[in-house]
């Protein structure tokens, strides 16, 4: 596929509820049960009232895999996605120190890390969202690499703009 059809997630951060309906469809979808700690996608109240959805942003040139030692991480070339060879993984976190905004995850009770792959192009977390009325996550094609990046951070980072404008407040003094 081309880049164009490549599938990505478009965050509206404003929308997001924080019900965490993503994280249970997630990890029902990955681990047969809700485990929220194991889903791909975590949302995370830096201060109550923003919440910021954060997964992996499929960075344009994908530093997590070019750090992975033993290539246990690979690009899905449909998707665009990362996905993660279970069997590979050391779980020795250099993909998580190269990772900008330091998605991949190491949960206890896994054997490698995780990393959305954007279930394969139909991500669950978007439809659960949709279905929910909040419409925070929806699927659209792969941008280009400058809007991909704005995301490409830690959900703190993320946080700042909106408490500036929905708090009017500065983040250094809430966060």
């Amino acid at each position: 596929m081309s880049k164009q059809q490549m599938v990505w997630i478009l965050r509206d951060y404003e929308r997001c509820s924080a019900c965490r309906l993503c994280e249970m469809v997630c990890s029902l979808r990955f681990e047969g049960r809700v485990w929220p700690e194991a889903s791909r996608i975590r949302v995370f109240e830096v201060v109550p009232g923003i919440a910021i959805p954060h997964f992996c942003v499929q960075c344009p040139d994908y530093p997590c895999v070019k750090a992975c030692p033993t290539g246990a991480l690979i690009v899905d070339k449909s998707t665009g996605a990362v996905v993660v060879d279970e069997g590979k993984c050391v779980l020795c976190r250099k993909c998580i120190d190269a990772c900008p905004a330091k998605v991949p995850r190491i949960v206890k009770g896994k054997a490698s890390v995780i990393i959305c792959d954007l279930c394969g192009g139909d991500p669950k977390c978007v439809k659960v969202c949709e279905k929910a009325g909040f419409n925070a996550l929806k699927k659209i094609p792969r941008p280009g690499s400058t809007i991909i990046m704005h995301y490409a951070k830690t959900p703190e980072e993320l946080a700042k703009p909106l408490i500036r404008k929905l708090l009017e407040m500065n983040p250094e003094k809430v966060m």
